[in-house]
């Protein structure tokens, strides 16, 4: 009788602790999924935002290389104006970012700022060439009743530029679709110069990222149920005893498993800066490549590309590349210990620096005085070295052109000593408003009103002339502008 009491209370207890382990796995599997799930739309809305932000800004870009090429063409031909105008309309009419893409550029010349039915005339639209010529209004609606026309007439007035939203014929596709599109005022020819996106196109790129997501979690929920079934069997057949070692092991495995993911945290934080840094040094060395081809273009078009000519943009385009590829090989070795320093003379590395960007500075009509005694030598690492003074000279062209400083200039020059050398960089920006000063060194700290900025370039030159190169970088703000001091100590090589 004691016996059979005993093998029930034993069944008893095996169904309570099984009832209650398998109330514990469903509870876990649960939550997990609720919690799964909230995160999943937490990042799905922050994607969304993001990824939109990103649309604007690609369009944003789109749109000021349009104007970029304009700006070209009006100080570089010996067009007529109406000859210009005839040429950029020729060109834009054709003229695609991607292949396959729904996305183009349109262009309105407005006739009356103050809008109504004779508000401008359509210059181009690859997508409705029946438009082209005719009068455009304010007062046309979309198939929703929207006057965009009048709602980003009244942005270009106000602020010369504007994000809207409306519906649209998408080419090759059946019924209006919603579209994002903007505006920017080129003021030389009375042109809205516009590109626009339809919004399907960003949805389709924003559900593949949903779609992997959901796919992702999907399997993390089915494994993580697997392991939760596996280890409630487990708790079924193994002792108290083995338990407690099991639960040591577990123990140290989520400790290893902590450690490892401190670890990929820290190296995709360096991942993420290293790329970040890349783009900064890429941005000027690309819009210097564009200039080369632009001009190569443009003598192509009206046949005066000799030999001459294209051995020289070929070799400053090589420059550029050459630059560029150095760039991946310094921020590939930047936590590197093994550097190989060696000996440049410092004129002859500002010369290259500004080489580069000559065109650059050309076009935005700046002046860079370099007054540096060309026996200055330096020891140390020339291509991180060189990365700074770039970083500099892009601030204080940045700097000028925001402010929109009459006569811009930069000077360059440097003092050299028994213990140090010392190169200056001087704008005639009027100098910097931020207080503390040095607070422009803080990664990630921008003054840049567009916001365009990372705001991560000083940043990396502090630290790469304090931990690579050995020498310190300072800022202060002279009677002209901003002065920033890069100091190589000698005793430190």
């Amino acid at each position: 009788m004691n016996n059979k009491i005993e093998k029930n209370l034993l069944k008893a207890i095996m169904l309570s602790f099984i009832f209650t382990m398998s109330a514990i796995v469903l509870t876990i599997s649960l939550f997990y999924y609720i919690n799964t799930k909230e995160s999943f739309d937490r990042q799905m809305v922050l994607y969304e935002n993001e990824f939109y932000e990103k649309v604007k800004a690609n369009l944003k870009t789109k749109a000021m290389m349009v104007k970029d090429i304009l700006n070209y063409n009006i100080t570089n031909s010996n067009l007529s104006k109406e000859e210009q105008r005839e040429y950029a309309i020729k060109l834009f009419s054709t003229f695609t970012f991607e292949q396959n893409r729904s996305n183009y550029i349109f262009i309105y010349e407005v006739l009356n700022y103050e809008g109504g039915d004779d508000f401008a005339i359509m210059m181009v639209n690859p997508n409705r060439p029946d438009l082209f010529g005719r009068l455009i209004s304010t007062n046309d609606t979309d198939v929703n009743g929207k006057r965009f026309r009048e709602i980003f007439l009244k942005d270009i007035n106000e602020k010369k530029e504007s994000f809207v939203t409306y519906s649209y014929k998408k080419p090759d596709a059946d019924g209006f679709i919603e579209k994002l599109s903007y505006f920017e005022l080129f003021p030389e020819f009375d042109w809205i110069i516009s590109v626009g996106i339809y919004i399907d196109d960003v949805q389709e790129a924003i559900n593949i990222k949903r779609k992997g997501l959901e796919e992702e979690i999907k399997k993390q929920i089915f494994q993580n149920i697997i392991l939760f079934v596996l280890a409630l069997l487990i708790a079924i057949l193994i002792s108290t005893a083995i338990s407690n070692e099991i639960y040591k092991i577990l123990k140290n495995y989520r400790k290893q498993v902590d450690e490892n993911e401190k670890e990929l945290k820290i190296l995709n934080k360096s991942l993420e800066e290293m790329m970040l840094n890349i783009a900064h040094q890429w941005r000027q060395p690309l819009a210097e490549l564009s200039s080369i081809l632009m001009v190569i273009k443009l003598k192509y078009d009206t046949n005066k590309l000799d030999a001459i000519t294209m051995e020289q943009k070929g070799r400053e385009a090589n420059m550029v590349l050459e630059y560029m590829s150095n760039t991946i090989d310094d921020f590939r070795g930047f936590f590197s210990s093994n550097k190989e320093k060696e000996n440049f003379i410092l004129l002859e590395l500002i010369s290259s620096v500004i080489s580069i960007n000559k065109n650059v500075f050309y076009l935005n009509e700046i002046i860079v005085d370099v007054n540096i005694d060309k026996n200055i030598k330096i020891y140390n690492i020339l291509n991180e070295y060189q990365q700074v003074v770039l970083n500099i000279l892009k601030n204080a062209k940045d700097v000028l052109l925001e402010k929109n400083i009459k006569n811009p200039q930069i000077k360059i020059y440097a003092d050299d000593n028994e213990n140090s050398t010392i190169l200056y960089i001087e704008d005639n920006a009027g100098g910097i408003l931020i207080s503390p000063i040095n607070k422009i060194f803080e990664a990630y700290f921008s003054t840049k009103n567009d916001k365009n900025g990372v705001g991560i370039g000083l940043y990396m030159s502090k630290i790469i002339v304090e931990k690579s190169l050995k020498g310190k970088i300072l800022v202060e703000n002279s009677s002209l502008g901003a002065k920033f001091s890069i100091v190589i100590f000698k005793d430190k090589i």
